[in-house]
């Protein structure tokens, strides 16, 4: 039993592999790239829209609506970034239903890249928001004997966000495998449909986790004593 699709070689030379995690990466790229241009390419402004665009508009309204409740700060300038973290996710669980589809997000390589870009977003919008400066000086609040931990803080929800992504994605496939072998055909499409849902869950969980760290990087505070 693979424990991660980095261990399904499609193709190798010297030092330049094509595993499933980057082939099943570039084909969900692939799809939202294409899925993204059908959807809007239509867009219009007025009374009568269509039924896809009118769908599109309440979903991106109630993600706003969600962002606005965690934070104050242009929800919509880290809306696209959000959305685009949870789009792969979902796409990426949901597709595990076809038989020889392999997850990306059951990969550490791919959820640890996914924190990295949350990792490398919170001081971008930060900086953005407040400025270099007060966005620095969060790190010495409350007490400048705080920095090294503030920093340890960042690391660590940044770890905590890779693996508790791939724990949960690849716990669900190799709970699925087991009970393919050793029990009847009805239990494993039961735990493969829960898998759907769970895999949803972590998406939004995923987002939402990136949406509060963001947000609490672009909180000024007080001034430091």
């Amino acid at each position: 039993m693979q424990l991660s699709p980095d261990d399904h070689v499609f193709w190798r030379y010297d030092s330049l592999v094509l595993n499933s995690t980057i082939l099943y990466t570039w084909i969900i790229m692939v799809l939202l790239t294409l899925g993204s241009w059908l959807v809007t390419r239509r867009l219009r402004t007025g009374v009568h829209i269509s039924k896809i665009q009118h769908v599109l508009e309440v979903v991106v309204h109630g993600i706003d609506q969600q962002l606005r409740e965690i934070s104050p700060h242009r929800p919509r300038g880290f809306l696209p970034f959000l959305g685009t973290l949870f789009l792969f996710i979902a796409v990426s669980n949901l597709l595990s239903i076809i038989p020889g589809f392999e997850p990306p997000t059951g990969s550490l390589s791919t959820t640890a890249g996914l924190s990295i870009c949350v990792f490398a977003a919170v001081p971008i919008y930060g900086i953005g928001e407040i400025g270099l400066r007060r966005y620095l000086l969060n790190y010495l609040r409350p007490t400048p004997f705080m920095l090294p931990f503030n920093i340890m803080g960042e690391l660590s929800r940044t770890l905590a966000l890779s693996v508790r992504l791939f724990g949960n994605v690849m716990s669900s496939s190799m709970i699925g495998a087991i009970l393919l072998i050793i029990a009847p055909l009805i239990f494993p499409i039961l735990m493969q449909l829960l898998g759907l849902l769970t895999g949803l869950v972590q998406a939004y969980i995923f987002a939402i986790l990136a949406a509060v760290y963001i947000s609490a990087g672009m909180e000024a505070g007080e001034p430091v004593q």
